[in-house]
């Protein structure tokens, strides 16, 4: 079977990253100081997500910590000592992906990386994920001051790399990042596990079945 979309069948794969090729927790920076529970109360109060989106966004991480403080300087306290052990907050590979992505490569696929992530924690991840290296490059939400959903995230994505949507399979895990992607003419696929995906790709002709 070949792809659905258009006469020739997908030539790239773009991959997020976070909790697609590698695992993130964010309550594992301050595990050993609070409890899942304690963390969640503070992210509400102190509004984590929208600090998170700030620094994904490439606001330095220095402004984050202060745009904290101002609410309250326990946040500005709990934010730096995020970022300061930022990596605990990376689990690990995503089991089974690592094993796809050289699958994938070996096929002769094009394979690309496109994630919503701070400019200055970036490095950690190829260390966590080996398989991010197999990458031909990875476009950072936070060195572009794009993130996504932002449709403009997408087009500097085919600029950059010289992509024609219809050829090019996008996997997230947030359906919100797909249907920006689907919208622009990507084939999108939420990823749940690397089995479904395998499945997936299957059906678009990239593995034989």
């Amino acid at each position: 079977m070949t792809g659905t979309h258009g006469s020739l069948p997908p030539s790239t794969v773009v991959f997020d990253l976070g909790n697609v090729l590698i695992g993130w927790d964010q309550t594992g920076p301050l595990a050993d100081r609070m409890s899942r529970e304690e963390w969640n109360q503070f992210a509400a109060e102190a509004d984590f997500t929208s600090l998170n989106t700030a620094s994904d966004s490439g606001v330095p991480v220095k402004d984050i910590i202060a745009r904290a403080a101002r609410n309250d300087p326990r946040h500005g306290e709990v934010i730096a000592a995020y970022y300061e052990r930022f990596d605990l907050s990376l689990t690990g590979p995503i089991e089974g992906m690592a094993e796809l992505v050289a699958e994938l490569k070996a096929s002769g696929l094009r394979l690309l990386g496109l994630s919503n992530w701070s400019a200055e924690t970036f490095h950690h991840a190829p260390t966590v994920a080996p398989a991010i290296n197999e990458l031909e490059d990875v476009v950072v939400s936070g060195r572009e001051k794009l993130v996504k959903p932002d449709p403009e995230i997408f087009r500097l994505l085919c600029r950059r790399f010289h992509l024609v949507p219809e050829q090019t399979v996008f996997v997230d895990d947030l359906a919100t990042n797909i249907d920006a992607a689907k919208k622009l003419g990507f084939i999108g696929l939420v990823f749940t596990d690397a089995q479904t995906l395998r499945e997936d790709l299957v059906s678009l002709g990239i593995f034989a079945s």
